[in-house]
């Protein structure tokens, strides 16, 4: 992965309506969203040109808008062809998009009322996550919200400030990512990513109702039902983990990535979550 910064980059962005220089494509720092992180945002991925579930990841940003009150000024349509359009003009083949929505600086107070919206789209190269490697995880300190709290549906920027802090506390302790509880003590996901486990060969998942069902969790629970796995989707407890032959995560960065161990507990890479990598990686370039 480059280590440029990415505002020191060439290329073109999707600004409200045009295709802009890169480096032109700038906020007010009065601007509503970075004061009180009401903004949405999306992630997909590039494969060969062509967006994954691009209107998928569209329809979803247009769905968080709503959850937060923000009326996203461009239909579905619109923003499918300036990500086309972002893509073509960046010549990108492979690589990582961000379509962000967010409150401008016509106003600034706990209230959003008078704020116009605003839109971007931004693609860049981004190899694999994590380098087709196992990952460990370490149980966070911090919790995922309750529904009644947070708008937890949303990919609302807000919300990742518990994923940021929880990640960095990981990584600074040796492991790759966090391994999230929700507010009742539930297993729920890692920072940006959903959790599989596989236990006597079937494929068990936490109920996603107080954090993001994630495209890619549903293609993956799509390909285990094709190959006649068993699926269940139900609430998981810490005391379970000890269960598992296997876990995975999975996400539209990080795809489908193999975990070898939560804490002290240790996994094995094993032929379920080998065959739905191979076949994720499969369907994503088909």
């Amino acid at each position: 992965m480059s280590l440029v910064p990415l505002d020191d980059r060439d290329g073109v962005i999707w600004l409200n309506g045009k295709l802009v220089p890169w480096r032109d494509a700038k906020l007010h720092v009065l601007s509503h969203s970075l004061h009180y992180g009401n903004a949405v945002f999306e992630g997909a991925r590039i494969y060969g040109g062509k967006v994954f579930k691009l209107t998928e990841h569209t329809e979803r940003l247009h769905t968080s808008g709503r959850l937060l009150n923000m009326e996203i000024p461009y239909s579905v349509a619109v923003l499918e062809e300036a990500t086309k359009a972002v893509v073509a003009g960046n010549d990108l083949t492979d690589g990582y998009v961000r379509p962000i929505a967010w409150r401008g600086a016509e106003v600034l107070g706990v209230s959003a009322a008078g704020t116009k919206v605003q839109v971007a789209i931004a693609v860049w190269p981004w190899p694999a996550y994590y380098a087709d490697k196992a990952i460990k995880l370490k149980t966070s300190r911090w919790k995922r919200p309750s529904p009644e709290s947070a708008p937890t549906a949303s990919k609302c920027a807000g919300l990742y400030v518990l994923c940021t802090l929880a990640r960095d506390e990981a990584i600074a302790a040796g492991y790759q990512d966090a391994f999230m509880l929700d507010y009742r003590g539930q297993v729920a996901e890692a920072t940006g990513a959903n959790l599989f486990f596989v236990m006597d060969g079937e494929l068990h998942t936490p109920t996603a109702d107080c954090f993001l069902n994630g495209l890619t969790r549903q293609t993956v629970i799509g390909l285990a039902k094709a190959r006649g796995l068993k699926v269940i989707e139900r609430a998981i407890w810490p005391n379970e983990l000890p269960k598992a032959q296997e876990v995975f995560i999975t996400g539209t960065a990080v795809e489908v990535t193999a975990v070898s161990a939560i804490d002290d507990h240790a996994y094995e890479v094993g032929p379920i979550t080998k065959s739905l990598q191979a076949e994720y990686a499969k369907l994503v370039r088909a």
